[in-house]
């Protein structure tokens, strides 16, 4: 486990409860928290997609509105980590800088569809509008394993 704060630990825990969630829905199990400049939990979300059929229903993006609106001060989260069970795709990382988030937090990575790291660095591109911190690993092998058991049961 790479290190993370006393705060992304914990809210990495809220992810994993979040993230099972999904699975009575057949949602690929991923959950989001996402902390204020305090480390308080200002919004989370799960997957959706299945259950809402809207393919924008990523956690992530889930989470980013859910943490706009618990604040009512816009779309701006600047200072906002964002803790995510899975690395953030394409869309979702262009979500957070969207969102002006500081940083993102993730467990396991996504060899396939990635976008902090593995396949491509949106969050991290110099020509991006806005970058962000990232931090790859927190509890990977157990979010990791629970997509791995999510798959395995679909095949």
């Amino acid at each position: 486990m790479r290190p993370g704060t006393p705060a992304e630990v914990a809210a990495m825990a809220s992810a994993l409860d979040l993230a099972g969630q999904c699975l009575p829905h057949g949602d690929v199990p991923v959950g989001a928290v996402v902390l204020g400049l305090d480390g308080e939990v200002i919004g989370t979300g799960r997957n959706r997609r299945e259950q809402t059929g809207d393919p924008t229903a990523h956690a992530e993006v889930e989470a980013l509105r859910s943490a706009a609106g618990s604040l009512g001060q816009g779309w701006r989260l600047p200072g906002a980590t964002v803790v995510v069970t899975l690395e953030p795709c394409v869309m979702c990382t262009g979500a957070l800088a969207a969102a002006r988030v500081a940083r993102c937090v993730f467990g396991a990575w996504d060899d396939k569809a990635g976008a902090c790291g593995s396949v491509w660095d949106l969050a991290r591109d110099p020509l991006a509008l806005h970058r962000f911190e990232v931090v790859g690993g927190l509890e990977q092998d157990r979010c990791a394993d629970l997509l791995r058991t999510f798959f395995r049961q679909r095949r």
